[in-house]
């Protein structure tokens, strides 16, 4: 007993700062949009903020996998918990809009940073025979900040306003970042031996990773199918609000409501798989997750009161944190730490610059077709998607991947 609470000694921590920062995350989501709202007046104002992060990262993801792989993940974590801190912590004393956008593009690219060095130091901190229920419980823990992170903002901005809440997401910040400091050091390179970040080392880091992927295509096949059915999920939750109020017919309570019954069933999902996730393999985990979560949106697509919408979003909020859980579980697998950081810079690439490009696709077609019939097109290329998944996943010659320890 006492062997197996030291294992999960350094994952509890960070899962903990973790799960904090989350909350901040919501807290500042929230706040962000209404701050942005208060000083414009305008829908396309907030509309924007959806789109920076994307942006940035296109800008920035050919290099930054070149800067995490050779550095400490835990100091850059770290360095960009308290950039965030800072930058979030000035938000309220600034004179206007455009100078709110420029903050929010240093809050992208201090998580453009994040992500790969959170992704890599997972990795390297958490042994591979316990991963698996480690992050079946960050997806309770994420899902868990869908509700709380909301709810603080809300009450905070009734009471106070805006910038309590953000003070407050810059506070988290700042916490998190000094749960890491209890954490080890994983990575050990040798100063002399770092290179310098040039365009020549950013250009060989770049074929270095490409060349990885052609050579481990089964694992590319099954992470930019998962990505591409994020990018059509994505898609249509930028007119979810359109959606159920103009086509569904529902309130603004209504949608609030509902938002709330999918953190519920996100929560819920989690909590169970965190318990009985050594009782799914990988393989269930994943298969499970991704159809059940299409089922979820199949429903809304055809949906036709609240009710109807409801039972579509508790599915695919329950069903989310198993896919979740799964796939990133096999990630981290078969991805190579010491390349884990320029491999995800990619994925992450290609994954927001198609994001770009259907967001304002779709926002172009729904002026021209019904907003239905450009939801279930949406749908039809989620189940398209994961059922290549489903098929790829169970290929008997790729028992290997998928072993858990």
């Amino acid at each position: 007993m006492r062997n197996k609470l030291m294992k999960w000694k350094q994952p509890t921590i960070l899962l903990t700062s973790a799960g904090i920062a989350g909350v901040g995350d919501f807290i500042y989501l929230v706040a962000i949009n209404i701050l942005v709202f208060q000083m414009t007046g305008s829908a396309t104002a907030v509309a924007g903020l959806w789109i920076i992060t994307p942006a940035v990262n296109v800008l920035t993801k050919f290099w930054t996998g070149s800067f995490i792989d050779y550095r400490s993940k835990r100091k850059i974590m770290i360095a960009t918990y308290l950039a965030r801190a800072v930058l979030v912590f000035c938000i309220p004393f600034l004179p206007s809009i455009w100078f709110i956008y420029i903050v929010l593009v240093g809050l992208s690219i201090a998580q453009a940073f994040f992500i790969p060095s959170s992704m890599t130091y997972t990795t390297q901190l958490i042994p591979k025979e316990i991963r698996k229920r480690y992050n079946s419980i960050r997806s309770l823990t994420s899902s868990g900040a869908f509700i709380i992170g909301p709810a603080i903002a809300g009450t905070l901005i009734l009471i106070s306003d805006v910038d309590t809440a953000l003070f407050l997401n810059a506070s988290s910040f700042i916490l998190a970042a000094l749960l890491l400091i209890l954490l080890p050091e994983t990575d050990m390179h040798d100063k002399e031996s770092i290179p310098s970040l040039s365009v020549q080392q950013i250009k060989e880091d770049f074929s270095i990773s490409i060349l990885f992927i052609k050579e481990n295509s089964y694992v590319a096949i099954v992470y930019m199918t998962f990505i591409a059915m994020t990018l059509f999920a994505f898609a249509a939750d930028t007119q979810e609000v359109v959606f159920t109020q103009s086509i569904v017919g529902l309130s603004e309570t209504d949608y609030s409501l509902l938002i709330s019954i999918t953190g519920i069933g996100s929560v819920i999902g989690a909590f169970l798989v965190s318990i009985f996730s050594n009782q799914f393999s990988l393989r269930y985990l994943i298969s499970i997750g991704i159809f059940m979560q299409t089922v979820g949106y199949i429903i809304y697509a055809f949906a036709w009161s609240f009710l109807s919408i409801a039972v579509g979003f508790i599915i695919l909020g329950f069903f989310n944190t198993f896919l979740n859980a799964g796939i990133v579980t096999f990630y981290q697998n078969n991805v190579p730490v010491h390349l884990m950081g320029r491999v995800t810079s990619i994925f992450q690439l290609l994954q927001s610059f198609f994001q770009i490009v259907l967001v304002l696709l779709v926002g172009t077609v729904a002026e021209i077709i019904p907003l239905r019939v450009t939801i279930i097109i949406l749908v039809i290329g989620m189940l398209l998607a994961s059922a290549i998944v489903i098929i790829n996943v169970f290929k008997q010659k790729k028992e290997r991947y998928f072993i858990e320890c």
